[in-house]
């Protein structure tokens, strides 16, 4: 999961379980709220009624119960008891409602003054009133269907707003977070397009010095450091094979002169042959080595607009000067914008290059000192197919194939540095070509040139 994602998540979670809680907890206070409400209201009506009972002579059960029946304060389905003393009913009021109660509960309200509970669908309120003569006890019950409905409606209201603010909190916390976290992934996407060819990649920064500039910054110090070492080593590689290539030109110079002098025994010259083919070979390092020294997309700006197969027919006749035994067969598909996307912009001594090193690879590493060159179109761009029979490559090795000096099983006994393939892919990097290699049947080897 990545760092946004898990930010959202997190926040998102934490406003859910806290959105959670706080209804929770405004539902339980207004619970509690409503039944001590509905409590005083009991109270209030009991203590009522006993007084009416006692105080006023003039009010009787019949009449007591008229006044009860339409007060404005009468209760959803209320019923009232009040006992005397002796824990006898004096008075009933006509519902149709009923209280449970036990002399128990009389004994229970002399002793504590009130009680207050639940039974069923009903409230139930005891309470103790002493007066100088007598002691009364009187138990009503209701129900609040007033205070439920309105509970009931807040129980409504909060799961609905709970979903509905939940879902936006998920929505615009993803789209927040995102928003922040929008320029680390312009970072992210800057340091993975970097290679050796584009080492002065830089990534803007602002100057509100938060996380995300202050990487940034150290980034962009971190890739001067690198690009400078880079460069000083691409300087002495070049510089270095530069000066090593006079003093060896002189040997070879020097050898081939002995070797043509008569006055050279046989055995001399076959001895001196040996060490001219080492030399050769060790030149062929070096420039090589130049060679990689020099590809960089700041000295060779591809804009000049080249035609493909011009640049492969010219690799192929220089190939075949250096080995004339080694058969090329050439094959070109028929397409309407053939001739649009042979045309590639880039550096033609460069591409030259590269195609000549993979037309001698194939040739070199074939069995029957042949290859098979054939172009293509795909989706509108540019396909080189190089083909040859031939010992391939294992897994493992197509996996470093392109590393410099790497050199598979297939080359044993012949010369080469594993540099070829190195150079060929720098060059087409430089280009925007990828080269890709397969074995598409039994001792079949396949690159294949992809120009976008």
């Amino acid at each position: 999961m990545t760092l946004k994602n898990r930010i959202s998540l997190l926040v998102s979670l934490l406003f859910t379980i806290l959105f959670g809680l706080a209804s929770t907890v405004i539902f339980v206070l207004y619970s509690n709220f409503r039944k001590e409400e509905f409590r005083d209201r009991l109270e209030i009506k009991a203590l009522s009624n006993i007084k009416l009972l006692v105080n006023v002579k003039e009010v009787d059960d019949q009449l007591l119960k008229i006044i009860d029946q339409n007060s404005i304060n009468k209760l959803y389905d209320e019923k009232t008891l009040v006992f005397d003393s002796h824990f006898k009913l004096i008075y009933s009021s006509i519902d149709d409602a009923k209280i449970n109660w036990s002399i128990e509960d009389l004994k229970y309200l002399k002793k504590h003054k009130t009680f207050f509970k639940q039974q069923g669908d009903y409230e139930v309120y005891g309470v103790f009133y002493d007066t100088k003569d007598k002691d009364f006890y009187a138990l009503i019950s209701a129900t609040d269907d007033y205070g439920k409905r309105k509970l009931l409606f807040l129980r409504y209201t909060l799961v609905v707003s709970y979903i509905f603010f939940t879902c936006i909190c998920w929505v615009l916390t993803s789209f927040m977070v995102k928003k922040a976290m929008n320029p680390l992934s312009v970072f992210h996407q800057k340091i993975k397009n970097i290679n050796e060819n584009n080492l002065d990649t830089r990534v803007a920064s602002k100057s509100n010095k938060n996380e995300i500039d202050l990487i940034a910054n150290e980034f962009n110090f971190m890739m001067d450091r690198i690009e400078i070492s880079y460069q000083k080593q691409k300087e002495f590689t070049a510089h270095a094979s530069h000066e090593l290539r006079t003093p060896l030109s002189r040997i070879t110079s020097q050898i081939e002169n002995v070797v043509t002098d008569p006055a050279t025994s046989e055995k001399g010259k076959s001895f001196l042959k040996t060490i001219l083919s080492d030399v050769n070979q060790l030149t062929e390092l070096i420039n090589s080595l130049l060679i990689l020294s020099k590809i960089d997309n700041k000295n060779h700006e591809n804009t000049e607009v080249q035609r493909m197969d011009e640049i492969l027919f010219s690799a192929i006749e220089n190939l075949n000067k250096s080995f004339p035994d080694f058969v090329i067969l050439f094959e070109m598909e028929e397409s309407d914008n053939l001739d649009s996307v042979l045309e590639v912009k880039g550096n033609k001594n460069l591409l030259e290059i590269a195609l000549g090193n993979i037309l001698k690879n194939a040739c070199v590493y074939s069995d029957d000192k042949q290859a098979k060159v054939k172009i293509s179109v795909q989706d509108n761009h540019l396909v080189i197919s190089i083909s040859n029979s031939g010992k391939t490559l294992s897994e493992n090795e197509q996996k470093n194939l392109f590393q410099p000096f790497m050199r598979g099983k297939n080359s044993k006994g012949t010369s080469g540095f594993g540099l070829g393939l190195r150079i060929v892919q720098r060059i087409l990097s430089l280009h925007n070509t990828t080269i890709t290699y397969s074995v598409p049947a039994d001792n079949i080897n396949l690159f294949q040139l992809f120009f976008h």
